[in-house]
This record gives C-alpha cells, structure tokens and sequence, in this order.
C-alpha cells in the first residue's frame, strides 16, 4: 500500500478468518481441515471501488482494525492477484514507531507472520518473504492445499475470490457495509455465481458499519 495516500480499506480485506473472535467463530470439531474465507470492504451497494478505482471511503477506524485484527488469529495462509498483494505488501514495512497507530503496527506484525501465495501470470518475483508465487489458479491444488491446512485460509481480491467461488471451494463470506452508495465500480462479490447462504453473525460499529458473516451452504 502507497502509505501517503492513507489507501488501507483493501489493505485488510483479506484478514477475516471463520474463528478467533468469539464463540461464533471458533470452529467447534478438532481436526477439521482448514476453510476459505472470502472478505470484503464494501459499499452499501455492493462494490469495493467506485468507478475510479479508488477505496479511500472503506478505510477503518480504530475499532474497526481492532476487530480486524482480532480475528486475524484464524488464518494461517493468505491467498492473492497481482493487485491485491500489490496493495498489501505495505503492511511488509509498517514498524512500531511513535507515528503508527497501534493497530495498524499491530496487523503489521500479523502480516508479516502469515504465509502467502500469489497468483499472477506478470509478476517477476515475490517481493516479501514467506511468498509464494503461483502464474495459474489450480483448484485442485488448492482444494489439497486445504485439506491439510491446520488453520483457515482467507482470499482477496474479487478476480481471484471469483476462481475460488465457481470452483465452489469458499466456505464462509465476511462483509463489512460501509455507510455510503458508489452508484457503480467493482462488485465486492463475483455476479456470475449463485451461493445459498446461512447468516453466522451480525455486528453494527460505531461508524455505521455493518459486519455480516455467511457461511456457503452445501446441503
């Protein structure tokens, strides 16, 4: 993330795991493989950017990274595009300096321990530790990827999420509504796939956003 720019609403829309922040999220069965979760920051109208890319308008408060990062605790492995991991690579050099929030200096620590897998055909080389770099989307790949994943894994950005989901290998969706209408931009959620959903959880924030847990059903 450009850091002068203050751009972190997608920096953190791929942290929310499916446990590790109260009850309705701890996975209750011990040796359950690991699931992915899609999140998103978005509009009350469905899109994560407006029309002209930008996202300023999701950027957190502190009790909203506060949460954010609660429940970071659940993933184990982020999964990203070229852009997205492009996006996140900020949190790579965010320190504990007298001029970060401690929120953020704290996801920063969270960031850097996780594991990533980036998928881009253009990418020359990974530019953070602890990457690795995929140039296809195998589901099948991933589907064992999860099968022996001790913790959850999350995906971000909607171009890769959209693979995972008519593969049909998401499990949960984590969406944090923002109080404002874009009118138009890129949908938070693929258009092209139909998903019956269970609700898990619903918390309102003191700005006015909206956090909604789904879990895919499969019955």
């Amino acid at each position: 993330m450009q850091k002068p720019k203050r751009r972190r609403g997608p920096a953190i829309q791929a942290v929310i795991p499916t446990r590790g922040y109260g009850r309705h999220c701890v996975r209750e069965t011990p040796g359950m493989t690991g699931r992915l979760v899609y999140s998103a920051l978005q509009s009350l109208d469905g899109f994560l950017e407006d029309v002209d890319g930008r996202f300023d308008w999701g950027t957190p408060d502190v009790e909203l990274h506060g949460y954010i990062n609660a429940l970071e605790g659940g993933i184990g492995t982020h999964l990203y595009g070229r852009r997205m991991y492009e996006v996140m690579t900020y949190w790579e050099t965010v320190g504990d300096g007298p001029d970060v929030a401690p929120v953020e200096a704290a996801y920063g620590r969270l960031w850097r321990a996780l594991d990533k897998v980036v998928y881009s055909t253009t990418l020359p080389e990974a530019a953070t530790p602890r990457t690795r770099l995929e140039r296809t989307f195998d589901p099948d790949a991933l589907r064992a990827m999860k099968s022996v994943a001790d913790r959850d894994l999350s995906i971000g950005g909607p171009d890769v999420a959209g693979h995972a989901f008519r593969a049909g290998l998401v499990d949960d969706v984590h969406l944090f509504v923002f109080p404002v209408v874009l009118g138009g931009g890129k949908p938070a959620v693929p258009r092209d796939v139909a998903l019956q959903l269970e609700l898990v959880h619903a918390r309102t924030f003191g700005s006015g956003v909206v956090h909604l847990h789904h879990r895919v059903r499969t019955d």
